[in-house]
Parts: structure tokens; sequence; C-alpha cells
């Protein structure tokens, strides 16, 4: 007796549908990734980020998004675990959802204030999937230049703060200088914070001694007079004349 409730041409509609779906999925999901990983790769290169091929690791890049937007990249890692895994749990998972898509809000507003962004652009986050690679290809082709001297982040002194050093990715303010380390180019230091002391071996040399002063010269004593001195006059060669004799009386 067959099953009133069995409909083979809806299942083999569905499988259909499926086989279609599950295709397209894959397609964007691909597209996007790509998309994403380049835009990443042109905001590194910005950013003084050695190595694109950082870009193209899923996950690890966007721990480094969270470096660059002063957020901890741990912080950014778990935020991604508990969204994939205890995102799955009825009832509470969305919990975890919305306090992951919220840290990758808030260092991507980081990110956009040193790419000299407005706040308000990240309303385009409100677009699911497409809102966020609209963001990054705005971030990546304009002229903006990387400036990490801006205020602190209000979590800067806090466990989600930056506080890790990585090789071949820029040092931001207010985190700990690796030694030997870096900053992005033409990165300045953040208002009131204090200048990183100068690599060993970078210190200008001391001024050389001044050489010493010579003594003045002695005055010379004053020339003699080129003019000789007027000679005596010459005695009278004429006798005087004998006075007159006295009158005879």
């Amino acid at each position: 007796m067959s099953d009133p409730y069995y409909d083979p041409t809806g299942a083999a509609a569905a499988l259909a549908f499926l086989a279609i779906l599950i295709p397209l999925i894959l397609f964007f999901a691909v597209i996007y990734y790509v998309l994403s990983s380049f835009f990443m790769m042109k905001i590194f290169q910005k950013a003084g980020v050695q190595g694109q091929w950082r870009a193209w690791v899923p996950i690890y890049n966007g721990m480094i998004m969270g470096k660059l937007g002063d957020m901890s990249p741990w912080v950014v890692l778990g935020a991604a675990i508990a969204a994939g895994v205890l995102g799955q749990i009825p009832y509470i998972g969305w919990i975890f959802s919305i306090a992951a898509y919220l840290v990758v809000v808030a260092y991507s507003w980081r990110v956009g204030l040193k790419l000299g962004k407005e706040w308000y652009l990240l309303l385009l986050f409100i677009l699911p999937g497409l809102g966020q690679l609209i963001w990054l290809g705005i971030l990546a082709f304009d002229k903006s230049r990387w400036n990490p001297a801006i205020p602190p982040a209000p979590w800067a002194s806090s466990f989600i703060a930056d506080r890790t050093v990585w090789q071949g990715i820029p040092v931001q303010p207010g985190a700990p200088a690796p030694a030997g380390g870096y900053a992005a180019p033409g990165a300045t230091a953040a208002p009131g914070a204090y200048p990183p002391p100068p690599a060993p071996g970078a210190y200008p040399p001391p001024p050389a001694s001044a050489a010493p002063t010579a003594p003045p010269a002695a005055a010379e004593p004053p020339a003699p007079p080129t003019t000789p001195p007027t000679e005596p006059p010459a005695p009278p060669t004429t006798p005087p004349t004998e006075p007159p004799a006295p009158p005879r009386v």
C-alpha cells in the first residue's frame, strides 16, 4: 500500500532546486572571498603591512584588520569562533552572532577613521554581505592615505585593546613597540604620546669640538716717524757790535 502523503514529483523538484541552489551559493561565496581578500590586500598596502599573502588567509586577514583597528586579534578570533560554533545554539545563539558582528563593526570604524572616513559610512554594514564588500572597496581604491594619529579607541584601556606584536604588521599608537620594529609609512605619534626611542645605532654623532681660537695678536709698537727732527740753529758768524764809548767829561 502506497503512502498517500508521499509525492515523488515534489521530492524530485526539491532535489533539483537544491542541485541548482548549492552551486550558486558556492559560486557567490567564492566571488565574495576573492573580492574581499583583494580589497583587504589594498588596505594592508596602505597601512604598511608586509606580505600580500596575509590578505588571502581566511580569518587571519580579519585578525590583521582587528590589529589595524586597535582590537586584539585574539578577541577577533574568539568572536569568529563564537559566531560559527556557539551561534548555532538554539534560542541564545543569536547573542554570540550579534557580539561577533559588533566586534567587526568596532574595528572597521577605527580602520575607517585612519583612512579619513566618517562613522556613518558604516551604515553600509546594514546590507548583509554586500554592504561590507562595498565598504572594503571604498577604502581600498579611494585616494586616502593611512594616518594612525587619531584619538585613542574607547576600549584602549580594556582587555580587548591590541597588545600583540606581530612581525610584518605595523604597531599602531598605544601598542607596545617591538624591538627593531617599524611603523607605517608617514605614521606619526598620537597626540600627547611620547615619541618612540631611536633604534640602536640611530643616535646622532656627538658634535665635533670646535677648534681653539687663536690668541689675539700683540699690539705692534708705533712706527718711528719718517721725518727727521729739526736741527738746532747754527751759531752766528758775525761778532756782535761793541757798545759805544761813554762821553768824556
